[in-house]
């Protein structure tokens, strides 16, 4: 690492040791070139990743947007914000796991409507009609008659 205070490249590890919360590590450095030492703290890197759009346009994951796509599904719906934190989580770390870079939105699409099913039949079904685009009354038989075979 270089020295903040006179650029040489070359600096030594002097001690290493995890911050108070365990969220990083703290490290003393001594710069080779003019002996003065400083901190450094290591964190990870997590990302999640980019959202592929089926037009081919890329955009950054938000939070925000899969939450407002659950606000709108659980309108008016018995279920606690609570509840919706644990389920964006889940698709959160779902999405963690993948370790991918980019991840197509119709695979996030799938992921809110299991977590919907879980949560609430009606905002399942809602948000279905709008993801699945559906057609006519026949489309919203099919998914309610599906359903009711996955009880």
């Amino acid at each position: 690492m270089k020295c903040p205070f006179c650029g040489h490249p070359d600096t030594q590890v002097v001690d290493s040791r995890p911050n108070d919360d365990d969220t990083a590590i703290r490290r003393r450095r001594r710069c080779t070139a003019c002996d003065k030492r400083f901190t450094t703290f290591e964190t990870a890197d997590i990302r999640l990743p980019q959202i592929v759009k089926s037009n081919g346009h890329r955009e950054d994951y938000s939070t925000e947007k899969l939450r407002e796509g659950f606000r709108r599904a659980l309108h008016k719906r018995p279920v606690s914000t609570e509840l919706v934190d644990e389920a964006i989580a889940r698709i959160e770390q779902k999405l963690l796991a993948l370790g991918e870079r980019e991840i197509p939105a119709r695979e996030i699409g799938e992921l809110v409507m299991g977590e919907l099913r879980k949560l609430d039949k009606v905002a399942y079904i809602r948000f279905a009609s709008v993801y699945r685009s559906f057609q006519d009354v026949n489309d919203f038989r099919d998914v309610i008659k599906d359903l009711g075979k996955n009880r």
